[in-house]
């Protein structure tokens, strides 16, 4: 399986309210995807999500549409950095490895 982590540091923690706006629309895009396994977790101005998929096609099918497209739009108004990983494995990690993972691996977008 294909596992997919973003980071999200938030510009101020004011930011979380159009961020959560965005992630309960991509959250219902997600429902009508192949998408195996979604979680999301932050706190203060610092968000994650992962999701896990079958296939890398699925992955781009999905974060070039819908409301997924609509919020990298704002990307920039929303965050100062941003953190992109995507990698094969096993099984879903947990939190910490996640947040390992993507900090020491991740592609980082600084606006």
């Amino acid at each position: 399986m294909i596992i997919s982590i973003t980071l999200i540091e938030l510009r101020s923690p004011w930011q979380f309210f159009r961020l959560s706006l965005h992630g309960m629309k991509i959250f219902q895009q997600l429902e009508k995807t192949p998408c195996i396994a979604k979680k999301n977790t932050g706190f203060w101005k610092t968000h994650y999500t992962l999701t896990a998929w079958k296939s890398q096609e699925d992955i781009t099918a999905f974060y070039k549409s819908g409301a997924h497209a609509e919020a990298m739009k704002e990307s920039k108004a929303l965050a100062t950095e941003l953190r992109f990983l995507t990698y094969e494995a096993e099984q879903i990690p947990t939190w910490q490895e996640a947040k390992q993972k993507i900090l020491q691996e991740g592609k980082r977008t600084h606006f």
